[in-house]
């Protein structure tokens, strides 16, 4: 099984225990695709927005002091846009409507990014071990 297959399910488990989640999105820190389970086709314009943000959380968190970018949530009319780190290498964003528990959101979300930070992050180190 490959780590984008892990990461598909843990995505589809997230939403499974989360059912006002609207879309899940698994990227790379520079904006690529490394899975989506979502209704809409607008996963990679999502991930290059997740990119930007990212880079914006991480300045902010620096230049404040307030140590490494962990979480982002963005609420909206219509709803939440929440960003995770999720290991050295990956983010975690998460659509939600506007009646989701934010509290379970983070709880459920942490563990999720966790798991794909780990399942990305092992997939990296195999990958540079073969190249030796």
């Amino acid at each position: 099984m490959t780590a984008e297959t892990e990461v598909l399910g843990e995505l589809r488990r997230l939403r499974a225990r989360l059912p006002q989640l609207t879309g899940a999105l698994a990227a790379s820190a520079d904006g690529l695709v490394l899975a989506h389970d979502t209704v809409d086709g607008e996963a990679e314009s999502v991930a290059a927005l997740t990119a930007a943000a990212l880079g914006v959380g991480q300045r902010l968190t620096d230049s404040t002091g307030q140590g490494r970018f962990r979480e982002l949530l963005v609420r909206g009319e219509s709803g939440y846009v929440a960003t995770y780190a999720a290991g050295g290498a990956a983010v975690l964003t998460l659509l939600a409507e506007p009646r989701i528990n934010v509290g379970r959101l983070h709880l459920e979300a942490r563990r999720s990014s966790a798991r794909i930070g780990e399942l990305v992050d092992g997939a990296l180190e195999r990958k540079d071990l073969n190249r030796l």
